[in-house]
């Protein structure tokens, strides 16, 4: 999946694939999470908001989404 560089003192990329509902977030640390089940809406609001990881701690992060690290 190909990933979008984000300016976040904590996310480093995001990528999103619509036709799976999937959203992967990489972190600065190097960590890289893939969340299932996330609407398109929840995706672009991410990419849209003006403190990407506050948005991601408020609806992702704590949401109802099944998630794996990848590494």
């Amino acid at each position: 999946m190909n990933r979008t560089s984000v300016s976040s003192s904590n996310l480093r990329s995001v990528g999103y694939d619509p036709s799976t509902s999937t959203l992967e977030v990489e972190f600065h640390n190097g960590g890289l999470y893939e969340y299932s089940g996330v609407p398109a809406s929840i995706h672009a609001g991410l990419m849209a908001a003006s403190s990407h990881g506050s948005y991601f701690d408020a609806h992702i992060k704590n949401g109802p989404y099944r998630y794996r690290k990848i590494r």
